[in-house]
């Protein structure tokens, strides 16, 4: 294939879509799916996509479903074993020719299968279409038929045209994909399938339009408002979504009592965070009416183009369907689901009991006065130089340097009041590492808790210089390989602080920050010291104070 390099499709009212070309885009999508799915393989000459292993299929009945492109990954990425065996793609939402779904048809069955049978979703381009290549096959000999999926739910009395088919498809594809892989012969497929459709039901809810590459948008809705089904505009900001969506949406599905799986499908626009969280809304909502959810399938699996909005799909189950529904496939777009029950069941691990502080269990020591001072001290300097503090950070990152370190200080002055201080080294940094992780927030929080608790195991059996300076090595090189930075990148830099601190912190203005927030800001909008860098060293010279004192 001849290398192209993409582009950004646009004009001042076409959106932009990251094609190669408008009239290529279907062909390119299909080649693209079929090259990083070896299990696929394409039909020279057609916008049709098999199964590669077609030898498999030997003596089974060979499932073909497909329509328009733009509803991926419906319907090749159905395809595999237990699923469908072949898909027929035509434009963008527009329904396949007959020809390559006559050509799909003569494939699967001089393949091997024992009949062929075509899934197509209720609409009058692929009835006619589809159905056309059903009536040529049959008079080659060719043991087909057809059944037709009509699940959406936007009106309670449909027009002669009938309800369309939705995403309530692709159970259909999983389900009659089980039968087949079974062995079951197609005219015990088609009735079990025709059985299925009559408890399925979709319904769509959009926020904003889609557009066929190369087109305007297909309709136009007001800001604040989402049309439900079809025709049934909502007022957003007017109402919560449990209330405007879903106590509206249920009002078709009379399921009450029964067990279900549900497919919260994205229509193309939606994040992942939002189909979260209309999951976690959709199965309250059907639990609240006394619906068992067996089964819940999340994400992306009939898709409207870049249409901001979703689907509901429910069907009501059995314990055989669930069977057939639980069967392995191997196509790529199927999502790999429990199989167990989503309601009844607890969402909640209890989490363990917080580790006690270590100064609960030891007695006050000889240098538990002295650490009182210290504490003390630091905690008065650290809120005296909160203004400062967070005005120097203003330049650097969010302003709020001071504001942690009061935090820390005011947590400080509580636990010395309410708790013993031990005179062991170790445990004291133990302690306050914990009191800093459960205290204070930031990256100057994370920072002091690592220092403390890589430093507080060398000071558990000796005070002495040597230990300290295994500690405070320890403590260093933990900052180093956690947060990523080294001496000079202006984030914090102990390095130079335990030995001048007031140097240390001053020579921070002149350096480069390669590390931290600071990092995304300009250097030359940096011309103050560093603000964690000037709370250190405040810090220090409060403990030496203290100990001076």
């Amino acid at each position: 294939m001849q290398r192209s390099q993409i582009i950004f499709l646009w004009s001042e009212q076409v959106r932009r879509k990251l094609l190669n070309s408008v009239e290529k885009c279907v062909d390119e999508a299909l080649e693209g799916l079929v090259r990083s799915n070896v299990g696929l393989a394409l039909l020279q000459g057609h916008r049709v996509v098999l199964r590669s292993d077609l030898e498999s299929i030997k003596g089974k009945v060979a499932l073909l479903s497909g329509g328009g492109s733009g509803h991926e990954p419906a319907h090749a990425g159905y395809i595999g074993v237990g699923m469908l065996s072949g898909a027929v793609a035509g434009a963008v939402f527009a329904s396949p020719p007959p020809g390559s779904v006559l050509a799909a048809i003569l494939t699967l069955w001089k393949g091997g299968a024992s009949g062929v049978l075509l899934i197509v979703k209720n609409y009058t381009g692929d009835r006619l279409n589809f159905g056309i290549a059903v009536e040529q096959a049959r008079l080659q000999g060719v043991q087909v038929d057809m059944v037709i999926v009509a699940d959406d739910c936007a009106f309670t009395q449909p027009s002669k045209a009938g309800r369309r088919g939705l995403c309530g498809t692709v159970f259909i594809h999983k389900i009659a994909g089980a039968l087949a892989e079974k062995g079951c012969p197609l005219d015990e497929i088609v009735a079990r399938v025709n059985e299925a459709t009559k408890n399925i039901g979709t319904l769509g809810v959009s926020l904003s339009p889609c557009s066929v590459p190369g087109c305007l948008p297909s309709f136009q809705l007001p800001p604040g408002e989402m049309e439900l089904g079809l025709e049934l505009i909502l007022k957003v900001r007017s109402l919560r979504l449990h209330e405007c969506v879903f106590k509206r949406v249920f009002v078709w599905f009379k399921y009450t009592g029964d067990k279900v799986v549900l497919c919260v499908n994205n229509l193309g626009g939606l994040s992942c965070l939002e189909i979260a969280v209309v999951s976690k809304v959709a199965v309250h909502c059907l639990e609240e009416r006394g619906v068992q959810v067996v089964r819940v399938m999340a994400g992306s699996f009939m898709t409207s183009l870049e249409m901001a909005g979703m689907s509901l799909s429910l069907m009501k189950v059995d314990e055989e369907m669930l069977r057939l529904f639980d069967a392995k496939t191997t196509a790529p777009a199927w999502p790999n689901l429990s199989t167990s029950s989503v309601s009844g069941r607890n969402m909640f691990i209890k989490p363990e009991e917080k580790l006690a502080a270590a100064s609960d269990n030891y007695n006050e020591g000889s240098l538990s006065s002295v650490i009182r001072l210290v504490l003390e001290s630091v905690s008065k300097i650290l809120l005296q130089h909160q203004e400062e503090l967070n005005a120097l950070d203003r330049a650097a990152g969010d302003g709020d340097c001071g504001s942690t370190h009061a935090l820390l200080a005011n947590a400080v002055q509580e636990w010395l009041h309410t708790s013993r201080i031990p005179g062991n080294l170790g445990r004291l940094l133990a302690d306050l590492a914990l009191l800093v992780q459960q205290s204070m927030g930031g990256s100057s929080g994370a920072l002091y808790c690592i220092f403390l608790s890589a430093a507080a195991p060398h000071l558990m059996q000796s005070s002495d210089g040597a230990a300290w300076a295994k500690a405070l090595h320890a403590g260093t090189e933990a900052m180093k390989r956690y947060g990523g930075a080294e001496p000079g990148d202006r984030t914090m830099p102990l390095a130079y602080l335990l030995q001048k601190a007031d140097l240390g912190a001053e020579s921070t203005r002149n350096l480069t920050a390669r590390a931290g927030r600071a990092s995304y800001i300009a250097s030359e909008h940096l011309t103050q010291p560093d603000p964690g860098a000037v709370a250190v060293a405040a810090i220090l010279k409060a403990i030496l104070n203290a100990l001076k004192a």
